[in-house]
């Protein structure tokens, strides 16, 4: 070999060796382009192929330049099919709208994009969880060359993930809490038994959900499953909508109607809010429940009805015994077996689960793209107390379902209670203002945060109107 040649060798085998930190200062800026003048232009592909990460690279115009080899393992796609293209057109991620392209925001405000979640489309159509990286690529001249985008597929961590949950997942119950788990776990002796349930808890907790479970995991699971809310019926119409009528038992009946008990025969019957239930009523249910058999109205003879009979209350029914408005002898045929929901604020573990929960649901329901939460947006939410419990969180998610425009839910697509809490939690001094409205500042806040950020219920608790609040608010900046 001579002189020449292995000169040559040396230089190759050093730029090898370098090859790892060479590709991260390309990546990251090209400002100090000098030492790699005379590199050979072969060797640049070779080395970026080495990566193990997914990288292109596209010009000023977001123009497909180059993909390395793991791109083109990633995603399908072959140089030659993709070279040229625009590179929304070809991997149709979440982010691909112009203003929320990393690579855009990039080379528009000349900083790296780091981390940002995304779902890449496969040559095949499947969509490939990934967190994206972008970087501009700037010349000594500040001219913008280009840009680097790098991928990493997260689709292992997604599977890891899904895992997590499913472990802290019955049916479409959701939790981490001890006090759920050990619900969990009995939910399946439960559901394989005949046993009347009283489920408590305040409203909005899941009380039909841990009812349709049981009856998902039961014997009658291939049967019907009837709802009735026994508040939201008026008192004349429940006991026919429960027991149904025969034609001619009043004016307007025409002809015969099943009530619910009829259409859940063979299933089961949940009754919602029973602690509403009339003192008759009361007693045709504990007829019911003690023989199966019940009188449709202006019926002559008994029906019998094979059904299981599930209810929930947000009501304290021992309270209501000992006062006399519901029956005890109802009361222990309904609490063979009773489930007591704690109220969300109680499980404050599970907000971050049920928020991911129903962001996955609704983006499911709206075909909105929306990949997650920003930290601010989801410490504002396990902030919050919850009066409305799983149910006004829910509600709130899909407010910011209709309002958010991006990929991410922020601070901004929250209701302004929730805003007002986060603001108060920033800090209490105002700079400028005297003791005394500083000392009516604070007083103001700690009021404010003592109830979620209401501000009606703040008024009350401070003794002054709430237009008053309002503009004491407006004054001191809250």
């Amino acid at each position: 070999m001579d002189t020449k040649d292995h000169d040559n060798q040396q230089k190759n085998g050093k730029c090898c060796a370098d090859g790892a930190t060479m590709s991260r200062d390309i990546v990251a800026n090209v400002q100090h382009q000098a030492p790699y003048e005379k590199l050979d232009k072969r060797l640049l592909p070779l080395v970026l192929d080495v990566l193990d990460q997914c990288l292109f690279a596209v010009d000023p115009d977001l123009k497909i330049t180059f993909l390395n080899k793991k791109a083109r393992e990633i995603t399908g796609y072959a140089l030659d099919e993709v070279s040229g293209n625009s590179c929304a057109d070809v991997f149709r991620t979440t982010l691909c709208k112009k203003e929320d392209c990393p690579l855009y925001r990039s080379f528009h405000n000349r900083q790296k994009i780091v981390n940002q979640k995304v779902r890449l489309r496969h040559k095949d159509g499947r969509n490939i969880p990934a967190l994206v990286s972008a970087y501009a690529l700037i010349a000594l001249d500040g001219t913008l060359l280009g840009g680097v985008e790098v991928i990493r597929d997260i689709s292992s961590l997604e599977h890891l993930r899904r895992k997590i949950e499913d472990k802290y997942r019955f049916d479409d119950i959701i939790s981490k809490n001890a006090k759920m788990f050990r619900i969990f776990e009995t939910l399946p002796l439960i559901a394989e038994s005949e046993s009347t349930v009283l489920i408590t808890g305040p409203s909005g907790t899941g009380k039909e959900l841990i009812a349709r479970a049981i009856h998902h995991h039961g014997n009658r699971r291939e049967k019907p499953f009837i709802a009735v809310n026994c508040g939201a019926v008026p008192e004349n119409l429940l006991e026919s909508e429960l027991f149904g009528y025969m034609k001619g038992a009043f004016t307007d009946a025409k002809r015969n109607k099943p009530g619910r008990i009829a259409q859940a025969d063979g299933g089961t019957l949940f009754l919602d809010e029973v602690g509403d239930l009339s003192p008759t009523l009361q007693v045709k249910l504990l007829r019911f429940l003690q023989d199966k058999i019940y009188e449709p109205l202006g019926a002559t003879f008994s029906t019998r009805a094979d059904v299981r009979i599930l209810a929930a209350t947000n009501r304290d029914l021992e309270i209501m015994v000992e006062d006399g408005s519901f029956r005890r002898d109802l009361y222990y045929r309904l609490n063979v077996i009773q489930l007591c929901l704690p109220k969300l604020a109680d499980r404050a573990e599970d907000i971050p689960l049920l928020v991911n929960h129903f962001i996955r649901r609704f983006s499911m329901a709206t075909g909105k793209e929306i990949e997650g939460i920003s930290d601010d947006a989801l410490a504002a939410l396990a902030a919050y107390s919850y009066p409305g419990n799983v149910r006004e969180l829910e509600n709130i998610i899909e407010r910011a379902f209709v309002l958010c425009t991006g990929n991410r839910i922020e601070l901004e697509h929250l209701p302004a209670f929730l805003r007002a809490g986060v603001n108060i939690r920033r800090g209490k001094c105002c700079i400028g203002l005297d003791p005394l409205a500083n000392a009516e500042r604070e007083a103001i806040m700690d009021v404010l945060e003592k109830h979620g950020g209401n501000r009606t219920r703040a008024a009350k608790d401070l003794g002054i109107h709430r237009s008053t609040l309002l503009r004491k608010i407006n004054k001191y900046g809250i």
